[in-house]
This record gives structure tokens, C-alpha cells and sequence, in this order.
């Protein structure tokens, strides 16, 4: 077992973030290369970046937003992130992590904030599964994996918490931070090819929302070409 946690720790923690950056790398590049793209066919190429940069720190930071659509539901979301960033990158057992994968280290949460923060992403996260099971609207909008995702990240809370402040055997204690720790590499490798890849294209979304409005000259008359509607009524 000890041997196991040891290469969870070491070469497949190494590993599972090599991918996750490399991932992220790859779709960052793709969604600016495609915007590139876009502005460079656009027969408008004048952008209002004003309207864009408030737009974009609206959504980075939607506290005007909470009380527009489902605000309680929206709070428990925004908790649920707070936790889901602040624990992973501050726990001091995930920075010494840090230094020995990767040599680099910073700050880390007071114990207690840690544990309340862990606690906290454990219940929203229950909550927003669910309302998002109880909301006929979200249910119905929802994929598998936006159920899948909010179970899977609670596992390395879980048996993180378990590890940190409850009472187990030692063998016990083994099994679930062996969970812990293969759970978290198993969200480092699935975030670039899932939904969770929004956490860097975020800011760019409303640049390509402009974009996708400035279509080139001509654009309608190629569509009902290839479509062979040309002449059809509308």
C-alpha cells in the first residue's frame, strides 16, 4: 500500500497534471486560433471591447447575476467553487504535495478554515445535485456528466476529510487517501476533455460571442447555396 501511495504521490501526480496543462494548452490555443479566425473573415471587424471586458468580469465575478436566475441555487454555486479552488491549490498537505511533485510551493489556509471550507464544498455540492435533479428545467438541460462531475469532485473531499479529522485504522486510513489521492489525478486528467475546461476559456467567452455575430459579406447567400435554397422563400 505504501509503495501505491508513493506512486500516486510521485510519477502519476506528475503525470496527471502534465495532461491536465497540456489539455487546457490545447484548447486554449484552439478556441483563440478559431477567434483569430473568425475576426479575420468578419466583414465587421469593429468590436465594442468596453462592452466585452464588463461583460467578462460580470460572469468571472456574477455577484449582479445571483438574484436574476435561481439566486439561491446560484449562492450555494458560488460557495461550492469558492471551496472547490481555495482547498486544492491551499491545503498545506497539497502544497507540500506541490513542492515535492513539482518544486514549487506558496501560502496555505489556516487549519481551520481548511476544514470548514471542506465541509462547506461537501454540502453544496449535495445541494446543487439536488436541485439540479429537482428542477425539471436543469434536469432536462443537464447531460450525464453534469451529474457525474459533482459526485466525482466530492470523492477527494470525502476521503480527505475522512483522513484529516475522523478516527480509522491505519489500514483504513490508507485505503481512503489512496482514493483521495488516485480521485484527484483522475480530475486532473478528465478536466480538459470535459465541460470543466470553461475554467479557461471563461474569459474569453464574450469575445467569441461577439465574434459568432460577425459573420463575413456575403455569408447568407454561400449558406443558401450549399443549402440549395438559393431563390427559396423564406
Amino acid at each position: 500500500m505504501e509503495a501505491l501511495l508513493d506512486f500516486a504521490r510521485g510519477p502519476l501526480f506528475r503525470f496527471s497534471f502534465i495532461i491536465m496543462i497540456l489539455g487546457l494548452s490545447r484548447v486554449l490555443f484552439l478556441d483563440i486560433f478559431g477567434a483569430y479566425l473568425a475576426y479575420k473573415k468578419a466583414g465587421d471587424k469593429s468590436l465594442p471591447w468596453k462592452l466585452i471586458i464588463s461583460r467578462t468580469i460580470e460572469w468571472l465575478f456574477p455577484v449582479k447575476r445571483i438574484a436574476h436566475n435561481r439566486p439561491i441555487y446560484s449562492i450555494f454555486s458560488i460557495f461550492f467553487h469558492i471551496g472547490l479552488l481555495l482547498v486544492p491549490l491551499f491545503l498545506y498537505a497539497h502544497v507540500q504535495l506541490w513542492k515535492n511533485g513539482l518544486g514549487i510551493s506558496w501560502i496555505t489556509l489556516p487549519y481551520e478554515w481548511a476544514k470548514w471550507l471542506t465541509i462547506s464544498t461537501i454540502v453544496f455540492a449535495i445541494l446543487l445535485l439536488f436541485g439540479r435533479l429537482l428542477n425539471r428545467t436543469s434536469s432536462f438541460l443537464s447531460r450525464k456528466q453534469d451529474f457525474l462531475w459533482p459526485l466525482l469532485l466530492l470523492v477527494p473531499f470525502v476521503t480527505g476529510y475522512t483522513c484529516s479529522h475522523l478516527n480509522v485504522t491505519p489500514s483504513n486510513y490508507h485505503l481512503f487517501m489512496l482514493i483521495h489521492i488516485i480521485s484527484g489525478n483522475l480530475i486532473f486528467i478528465l478536466i480538459p476533455f470535459t465541460k470543466i475546461a470553461h475554467c479557461v476559456l471563461m474569459p474569453l467567452s464574450q469575445v467569441i460571442c461577439t465574434l459568432a455575430w460577425k459573420f463575413p459579406a456575403n455569408t447568407d447567400e454561400k449558406i443558401c447555396t450549399t443549402l440549395n435554397k438559393k431563390g427559396a422563400p423564406v
